[in-house]
């Protein structure tokens, strides 16, 4: 009873039976104003701990006086439901919950919260009649702007159910009302085999160029689902153009060819037209136009006529089956059945195709494009067994190919057409494809003047030389038409501008001399030089010709014509052999000639090709001309050539000029080339030139170029220069100059050492601002390094101007003069001015513990030389030895 609820009553008043005191008054309350609702709440807020049928019995003592009352009947329901939620659903009180829905619907039928409660509550009874008609009845009594809060429930129910004919008929009136939701209605279709439906409503999503998937789907995604749905169930979808379809998509979604092409012949196989099939297959192979398509269609064919040759084989050997009466697996292989038994003829088929796949892959990338030169080769090769074929595909080939688009070189299409016949000893086509190949519209010159070279090579293989040069006089007749035609100006026909090709006239002057005269070879010649053809090695090779068969003078005019038209360093080779012949020629006979040329070759030289030609110069003055003259030319070398290969000239310019005129002269060259040369290679020269003045006996002399030198040296990386003057002070000096050395020696050391502090650090601060500054500017790190780099320079040069003025300076205090040193101790004794910055030494002084010097008394070797008397002038009667000097101590 307490969830069957109570009986209406008709009274207003107190027809209710009181427990206490209090619920008299609210009672009386409710007399006063039954149709307050706070009264009623008051009383229900009151009546909280009461069972519940009496707080029914009171709502439905409200609900009479207050029917639209929404909080009330809100109440009221959310206690009945919660009262039944823990009794099973085939209770009576759900039927009594739902008449209290029902009651409520019928004043609150446009409140949409009422309805979901109720809906929801009945969606846990799976009552499928009662609850249909439900939401029916809530989607015609709610507006239709409140139905997007109805569906998605109803929606969820139907899908639960599991009712098929529910489920559709339920989502084909949603659609109505959100027709994006096409794709959750497909997906439901599939799942219960409806793809005649799911097809339709693909096809119609897709017509509808408004259309866009909720799910975030492409137009080409939803294609590909509906070809694979009308491909693989064409029982459901007879209603639809399938082939239409299909290959609308093909012309649409070309990166999906393949695939669609399959769905298509895979459609008319489980048809069984298995002949249609066949002809979508072919026409796909034949249509494709990538090899990933080609693949997947090709493989596709393959196994389909695999599957009807196992077919077929699987009839003939049930066939007794079938004569025994299985009408069931005979009706199955019905499918299979012909008049005659065509196994053999589906096997060679299959062999057909199969050997005609490289072909159809060649064909497929062909139509990729179609001016592939090199993919008709290879297709040309694959017909090599069959002539005519061959014959049928280069024509097609030269034909199809536009040599301006061409991938590769259209040129050898025509020369291998014309070989093929060649090689088969039809030589009047072979000429024919030649003559048609000279007209050709190709882009680059070089492509037909090879097709006139191998014209040519055809007509020299058969004996036939005059033709051969014949052509070659065609091929090149244009240049006194066209002469003043551009070889690169695409604009112009190639036939006006082949004349400009080097491999022609390269050919053409290579037969001419092979099989004309010496003239005619010159005339040939002297064309190439008119039309500016020729190269370096073709003056070399006409040169040559002309002084082969003694024509000399035309040989050096030859050479004059090459001269003029080349600079360096093509011209380099032209010059040496020209000047080299004219010498072997004339010798001396011609000097002012040979001078002519040679200084014609050298004004424009540059260092790099300088020394050579000055040395034949040379050469030339020392053998048939003036010794001044090859030294002048000798002095004007050394100021021509790179910095690299200046010493190597003076070494040349210092050996000739001892030679022609004494060792004497070789001094100001010495001294030319200290100046001269690199700072890398002056430790060389002041080593010569000291080894020099020591074999001359002029001490002073060495040593003053010791300590000239003693300024490009740190002792630390330059031991060896060090050595050299160490062992040159124990064998010519004494202590004082030996003192003298090493006081150099650590001067220099000390100046290199402050040099390269000073070097890091500014290196170090400018690092710091630089990385600041690109910091802010965003400079790059490659950047800084080489900002950097540039500031080391400029520092190190700094320091080595310095330390050159201090060396200079300690220099002085020796006397870097070149005077003997009995002269320069009477000049210090006299009270010349010293170096303010010398460091005093001492007798015995501890410096000298790293180079030990020689003591008196000791046991050592002094080397002794007369040196000539020429050398000390006035002071010759003066004692000048070290060893004189250490017994004088």
């Amino acid at each position: 009873a307490e969830y069957m609820g109570v009986e209406h009553s008709s009274k207003k008043g107190m027809d209710f039976d009181v427990e206490d005191e209090q619920d008299i008054l609210y009672e009386q309350d409710i007399i006063r104003s039954p149709f307050q609702v706070k009264t009623w709440l008051r009383y229900l807020q009151h009546k909280a701990p009461a069972p519940a049928k009496i707080r029914n019995q009171i709502f439905e003592r409200a609900l009479q006086c207050l029917p639209g009352s929404y909080k009330l009947w809100k109440m009221y329901l959310e206690e009945r439901v919660k009262a039944v939620s823990v009794v099973a659903i085939d209770h009576a009180g759900y039927a009594a919950v739902n008449n209290v829905f029902d009651r409520a619907l019928t004043y609150m039928h446009k409140m949409p919260r009422i309805w979901l409660d109720y809906l929801n509550f009945l969606t846990h009874q799976h009552l499928l009649t009662h609850t249909r008609r439900t939401f029916d009845s809530c989607l015609r009594a709610l507006p239709i702007t409140q139905h997007d809060r109805i569906w998605p429930l109803y929606l969820k129910w139907v899908k639960a159910e599991s009712v098929p004919e529910l489920t559709c008929r339920v989502y084909r009136r949603y659609l109505q009302l959100e027709p994006t939701d096409v794709e959750e209605y497909v997906g439901l279709l599939r799942s219960y085999g409806r793809f005649g439906e799911a097809a339709t409503r693909l096809a119609n999503a897709l017509n509808d160029d408004s259309f866009a998937s909720k799910k975030g789907r492409s137009r080409h995604d939803l294609w590909m689902d509906l070809c694979s749905i009308i491909s693989k169930h064409p029982e459901h979808t007879t209603s639809l153009p399938v082939d239409a379809i299909i290959r609308q998509g093909i012309q649409r979604y070309t990166s999906e060819v393949g695939r669609l092409w399959v769905s298509l012949g895979d459609h008319y196989i489980r048809l069984g037209m298995f002949e249609k099939a066949r002809d979508v297959f072919h026409e796909a192979i034949m249509t494709v136009v990538t090899v990933r398509d080609f693949s997947l269609v090709f493989d596709a064919y393959s196994q389909f006529e695999e599957s009807l040759i196992t077919a077929k084989l699987e009839q003939s050997d049930d066939t007794t089956a079938m004569d025994t009466g299985d009408s069931d697996y005979s009706s199955d292989l019905a499918l299979f059945e012909d008049d005659t038994d065509d196994v053999e003829l589906r096997l060679l088929r299959l062999e057909h195709l199969t050997a005609r796949r490289p072909h159809l892959l060649n064909s497929v990338l062909l139509r990729q494009n179609p001016h592939n030169v090199h993919e008709w080769l290879k297709r040309i090769k694959l017909f090599e067994k069959d002539p005519k074929s061959v014959v049928v595909t280069y024509s097609e080939a030269v034909q199809t190919v536009n040599p301006k688009k061409a991938k590769g070189k259209p040129h050898t299409l025509w020369v291998s057409f014309a070989k093929f016949y060649e090689l088969h000893k039809n030589f009047e086509n072979a000429r024919k494809t030649f003559e048609a190949a000279v007209k050709a519209p190709f882009r680059h010159i070089d492509d037909l003047a090879v097709v006139w070279c191998e014209y040519a090579e055809f007509e020299l293989r058969h004996k036939h030389f005059d033709t051969a040069l014949q052509l070659m006089k065609r091929a090149t007749a244009g240049w006194r038409k066209f002469s003043n035609k551009n070889q690169y100006d695409e604009n112009v026909p190639v036939q006006q501008r082949v004349h400009r090709s080097v491999r022609l006239w390269s050919f053409y002057v290579d037969l001419q001399e092979s099989l004309g005269t010496v003239m005619e070879t010159k005339e040939v010649y002297e064309q190439m030089i008119h039309v500016k053809v020729v190269t370096p090695q073709h003056i070399l090779n006409y040169a040559a010709m002309m002084e082969e068969h003694k024509y000399f003078e035309e040989s050096f005019k030859a050479f004059e014509k090459g001269v003029t038209l080349f600079d360096y360093p093509a011209v380099r080779e032209l010059w040496i052999a020209y000047l080299t012949k004219f010498v072997t020629r004339y010798e001396g006979t011609k000097l002012e000639r040979a001078r002519d040329l040679f200084e014609q070759a050298v004004t424009t030289v540059p260092p790099d090709s300088a020394a050579e030609l000055y040395q034949l110069y040379a050469n030339l003055e020392e053998q048939y001309g003036l010794s001044r003259r090859a030294m002048a030319i000798y002095e004007r070398a050394t100021q021509a050539v790179t910095p690299a290969e200046r010493w190597g000239m003076f070494e040349k310019y210092i050996a000739r000029a001892a030679e022609l005129y004494g060792v004497t002269r070789t001094r100001e060259i010495f001294e030319k080339a200290i100046e001269s040369v690199p700072d890398a290679q002056v430790r060389d020269v002041c080593v010569q030139f000291a080894a020099l003045e020591r074999k001359l006996g002029e001490i002073d002399r060495a040593r003053a170029i010791y300590i000239h030198m003693a300024q490009f040296c740190d002792p630390r990386t330059s031991e060896s220069y060090w050595k050299i003057w160490h062992e040159f002070e124990v064998a010519h000096g004494n202590e004082e100059t030996f003192r003298d050395m090493l006081r150099i020696k650590r001067n220099v050391q000390a100046q290199y050492t402050q040099a390269n502090v000073m070097v890091k650090g500014m290196v170090s601060q400018q690092y710091i601002k630089s990385d600041a500054e690109a910091t802010k500017s965003g400079q790059s790190l490659q950047d800084q390094m080489q900002a950097l780099e540039q500031q080391a320079a400029v520092s190190h040069r700094s320091a080595t101007t310095l330390l050159s003025q201090n060396t200079e300076t300690e220099g002085s205090k020796a006397s870097v003069r070149f005077q003997s040193a009995g002269l320069a101790r009477q000049a210090t004794a006299g009270g010349a001015s010293l170096n303010p910055e010398e460091i005093a030494l001492d007798e015995d002084d501890t410096d000298a513990r790293d180079e030990p010097l020689p003591a008196s008394g000791g046991s050592f070797s002094i080397e002794q030389k007369t040196v000539p008397a020429a050398v000390f002038g006035s002071v010759a009667n003066e004692q000048q030895g070290a060893l004189a000097r250490f017994k004088k101590q």
